[in-house]
């Protein structure tokens, strides 16, 4: 008998064991400093979940003796067997840093897991200039063509984006496009962000995520910067072309495990290979404050200002180079080029509620000045005085978001929740375009006014975690307010619009094992047209919309081996396009575009890196006001291809070569006028010692003639008796030699 109740007593205790049981912890790292979306599986099973923005994880289904995973890229994976003491309070799992290392990532069921590819390119090429920055999203191609100060010009997916229509861009929550500016819609100058400041990097193609929306078609690009340093450290570049550029980065409370701050400063001066100096210089000051509460509730106080000024050669005329008049570095105008300056606040305050529930609130203010001339036609408008324009603003943007967070954990599957509010307030005073004279005279307004632009909204995203399928339905409502004060007009009028845009998303993605994820999502979004646009269109397709599809899949047959790709499509509504350098509005009619997007990372051993993507699109005007063999869409790229080695030795040698390539491309409506395409590469090389860092930087490591820029445009020259339409360029750096030190401490 007392057998049979030892016995009894011990089959209940080892079934009180195996009843599942719920894991509560938090991930950090060796300073307490919280992980976002650090990755924590069992072994032999379907079990998952992520950290969240306080590095904060449930996780259900676990028993005592499992053993539970926890990986994130760029520290040491670590495995736990779970004993009776960790289901009793939430435990603290703190990682250590160490080389990267491939086999950490897990292919998990995430909708944006493609986005991971940005977290391993920034471990493995760390960035080493403004211009490299966009670079790091596959298939993102920039182009400059004024002097350095201008925003670069954006091709992604079959898209010439000018300098931002159709991608949204942000930094820490602050967005980088502006409304109805000056030189063009979406316009997103990045160049007040410190490179060496940036922690993470977010991106996803197409219109499928709810929390994204205006400017949202071909894609986003999500920056987050540091909240703490590792060391201080001073960096001086130095190289060819007058070119000198310094980095300050200085943390100023040290180890401590609940606050962090530090200040960044960038002061770049270059007069680039041009004829005619640029004479550009850049200065950049940032500093950040972050508080992690008892309470798990976390305060970060950012505060920046960024300046610019520069002189610019333009784009120049073939036919100019080619009858000797000028050389590929010459210019028609050398009196091109501008000023920009930006200063910013953003706040951003995370709120935790309960275990499961936190609540994220963004603010932000800006204060923003820009002015540029230009030249593009020479003296077709004006024979005697030429054809450079001016265009100006005054801006201050404000804005305010706030989401909840919310897991549910019923018996059969999880749901996440996501559902924000926000809005953003755009005041631009004398958004202007005047023709001038020298920088000095202005001969002639053609467009002067105020724009006040508001856009309210708010967004649920959902998520059914039915273990290996997640179903993600979302949808997104905005509202647009458009007021313009035209101060040309013979009397005083506000001109208003208002109008509003449904958005409504559906992904589902098919996750068998940590190897393997398919993906289909599908979603409409939108641009926003120019106020002025709206304004004169009497708010006819004020908000064109975007309807796309993606079908594809990541896949990791080897534990150092990355594989992405997908079939992609996206069609756009007819809509109304402000030209910016013109002051009138063109018609634009349906589009299409479809391809393939395909990326490789592959570690060969633990210190060299390998990395492809190749990207094509197939992009065309539709409709019937389309005449035959005419919709071709100016300057959208083909074929595109980026890549190259990249080396981090423990011996303290670490480097890289890069190459990209993009394909000749139609440079008008029926393909008579091609743009050239390009391959180059760059190199870079460091040695660290101790404290000292030595390095050398190449650009354009074979010298290659190419243009970085490149329009079909009508000009005419100086006495010349008949306009001409051809290619107008600017010339892409030629072999550039920088070397670099930098001292940590």
């Amino acid at each position: 008998m007392k057998r049979i109740i030892l016995a009894i007593l011990s089959s209940l205790l080892i079934f009180t064991h195996l009843i599942s049981q719920t894991l509560e912890g938090r991930v950090v790292d060796r300073d307490g400093t919280p992980l976002m979306d650090a990755y924590i599986f069992k072994n032999g099973g379907q079990v998952h979940v992520h950290t969240n923005d306080l590095g904060m994880f449930e996780c259900q289904g676990l028993t005592v003796g499992d053993t539970l995973n926890v990986t994130y890229l760029g520290y040491e994976s670590k495995k736990l067997r779970l004993e009776k003491k960790d289901f009793e309070k939430p435990i603290k799992i703190e990682l250590q840093e160490k080389y990267f290392d491939l086999a950490q990532v897990v292919v998990s069921n995430d909708v944006r897991s493609v986005s991971q590819v940005s977290k391993i390119d920034l471990l493995a090429n760390p960035v080493n200039s403004s211009q490299e920055i966009l670079r790091k999203v596959p298939g993102l191609f920039i182009g400059q063509h004024a002097g350095g100060g201008k925003a670069e010009q954006l091709f992604l997916r079959g898209f010439d984006i000018d300098h931002g229509t159709d991608v949204s861009i942000s930094v820490d929550g602050m967005p980088v496009n502006m409304v109805s500016h000056a030189h063009g819609q979406g316009y997103a100058d990045l160049h007040f962000l410190i490179p060496e400041t940036i922690e993470r990097l977010d991106f996803g193609k197409g219109p499928y995520y709810a929390d994204k929306g205006n400017f949202t078609t071909a894609g986003y690009v999500q920056f987050e910067t540091k909240e703490k340093l590792d060391n201080s450290q001073v960096s001086i570049e130095a190289g060819q072309f007058n070119t000198l550029r310094t980095v300050g980065l200085f943390d100023l409370l040290g180890n401590n495990e609940n606050q962090h701050a530090y200040i960044a400063t960038e002061y770049l001066l270059t007069d680039g290979p041009f004829d005619s100096p640029q004479n550009f210089n850049r200065f950049n000051l940032m500093g950040k404050y972050t508080l992690s509460m008892a309470n798990n509730d976390k305060l970060s106080v950012l505060a920046s200002h960024f300046t610019s000024q520069w002189d610019a050669s333009g784009q120049v005329p073939q036919r100019a180079v080619d009858a000797g008049l000028i050389g590929r570095f010459g210019a028609i105008d050398d009196t091109e080029g501008g000023a920009t300056s930006r200063s910013n606040l953003a706040l951003s305050h995370t709120k935790a509620i309960s275990k499961n529930t936190f609540v994220k609130s963004r603010a932000y203010y800006s204060k923003y000045n820009f002015e540029l001339y230009s030249n593009f036609t020479f003296f077709l408008i004006d024979s005697l005085n030429g054809d450079q324009i001016r265009q100006r603003e005054d801006r201050q943007l404000y804005g305010l978001e706030s989401v909840l967070h919310r897991q549910f954990r019923p018996e059969q599957f999880d749901f996440n929740l996501q559902a924000g509010i926000g809005f953003r307030y755009d005041d631009v005073k004398n958004d202007e375009l005047s023709r001038t004279l020298n920088r000095r005279t202005v001969l002639e307004n053609i467009k002067l006014g105020d724009v006040n632009e508001t856009n309210i909204y708010g967004f649920v995203n959902t998520e059914f975690d039915f273990g290996e399928f997640v179903i993600n339905p979302g949808i997104r409502l905005d509202h647009f307010r458009f007021h313009y004060a035209d101060a040309l007009a013979p009397t005083y009028s506000t001109q208003s619009v208002d109008k509003n845009f449904i958005s409504p998303k559906l992904n589902f993605i098919y996750n068998p094992s940590h190897k393997v994820q398919l993906f289909l999502k599908t979603g409409i979004g939108f641009h926003s047209n120019d106020t002025r646009v709206v304004v004169e269109q009497n708010g006819r397709e004020t908000l064109p919309a975007a309807y796309g599809a993606d079908l594809g899949g990541v896949w990791k047959p080897f534990r150092r081996l990355w594989v992405s790709g997908a079939l992609w499509y996206l069609y756009l509504q007819q809509e109304f396009v402000y030209v910016g350098d013109a002051g009138v509005v063109e018609p634009s009619g349906k589009t299409r575009r479809m391809g393939v997007d395909l990326g490789l990372r592959y570690q060969l051993t633990d210190w060299l890196f390998f990395d492809t993507d190749v990207n094509y699109a197939y992009a065309r005007a539709i409709g019937e006001d389309v005449e035959d063999g005419a919709d071709y869409i100016p300057l959208a790229p083909d074929l595109t291809a980026t890549g190259g080695l990249a080396v981090k030795h423990p011996s303290g040698f670490t480097g890289g070569l890069r190459y990209r390539y993009l394909k000749s491309r139609p440079a008008n409506e029926d393909n008579s006028i091609t743009a050239k395409g390009y391959f180059v590469m760059d190199a870079n090389v460091n040695y660290t010692f101790k404290k000292l860092t030595l390095g050398v930087m190449v650009e354009n490591l074979l010298n290659t003639d190419w243009n970085e820029t490149q329009f079909a445009t009508e000009s005419r020259l100086f006495n010349e008796p008949a306009p001409v339409e051809e290619i107008h360029f600017t010339p892409g750096t030629p072999f550039f030699f920088k070397g670099k030190v930098t001292y940590s401490f």
